[in-house]
């Protein structure tokens, strides 16, 4: 007889948690995966609230003025030097992890039919992963548009130029993000409750679920089990079936991609 493998108590009980959230997987259908900025951070892109994070850093203003609707129209180039150099991230150097790897594929073999992935992030790592039902509840850096016509522009516009980014017809290009002081849009929004309202399963990763209103959608979700990875503990854990305080990119690569 083989003898067993010798291992600390942590990976076992991972292990073992890793099994049970594969049994989850295998039975559900209807997955929708919620999630937040510690998805991101494990593909270098720093959490704002973390403690290297830009909450941690000293600015003229503080960062929820900077990045709010009011000072964006009051103080435009003092926005956009603060928004090239904290918001946007170099995407030949920011790749998705193998969370937002493992989510594609779960969307490819068929097992988020009908729901998605809900974000709180706007780095678009999800889509550059291979997802393509992704419901990005604060928007995306790599939308941009005009405020004055509407067109829309890359984010290398933004990204590339210097001072108060402009369209031909005069109007300021501004990002396609949700800023403090403006409302989640409303197409996403209801995109994503619907989503959650048809899932079986819920998976929440990389979000201490404190940011409203976007934490609130989870009382919308119809389904029976609840699955959260994270770090730290989140308001959800009370309700979960099943709580793993792991990195979200190793776990979700073990249970999906290995």
């Amino acid at each position: 007889m083989r003898e067993k493998e010798n291992r600390p108590a942590d990976q076992v009980a991972l292990a073992d948690q890793v099994a049970q959230l594969k049994g989850f997987l295998d039975r559900a259908r209807h997955i929708v995966f919620f999630g937040g900025a510690g998805v991101s951070t494990e593909s270098g892109i720093p959490d704002f609230r973390s403690q290297d994070g830009l909450y941690n850093q000293s600015y003229d203003w503080p960062p929820e003025t900077i990045l709010s609707h009011s000072f964006f129209l009051r103080r435009p180039a003092d926005f956009y030097r603060f928004y090239r150099e904290k918001m946007i991230f170099d995407p030949a150097k920011i790749r998705p992890n193998p969370a937002h790897l493992a989510l594609a594929r779960l969307e490819a073999q068929g097992k988020m039919e009908g729901c998605g992935v809900v974000t709180q992030n706007i780095d678009g790592l999800h889509t550059a992963a291979g997802s393509r039902v992704v419901y990005e509840l604060h928007g995306s850096i790599h939308r941009n548009h005009c405020t004055r016509c509407g067109r829309f522009f890359p984010l290398s516009v933004i990204s590339d130029s210097q001072g108060i980014p402009r369209c031909d017809c005069g109007g300021i290009i501004k990002p396609d993000v949700v800023l403090y002081e403006e409302a989640l849009d409303e197409q996403v929004l209801t995109g994503a409750v619907e989503a959650l309202g048809q899932a079986d399963l819920l998976i929440i990763g990389g979000t201490s679920m404190t940011v409203y209103p976007a934490a609130g959608l989870i009382r919308y979700f119809g389904g029976n089990r609840i699955v959260v990875i994270n770090r730290d503990a989140t308001s959800a854990d009370g309700d979960s079936d099943l709580v793993i305080r792991q990195p979200i990119a190793e776990v979700l690569g073990r249970a999906i991609l290995s």
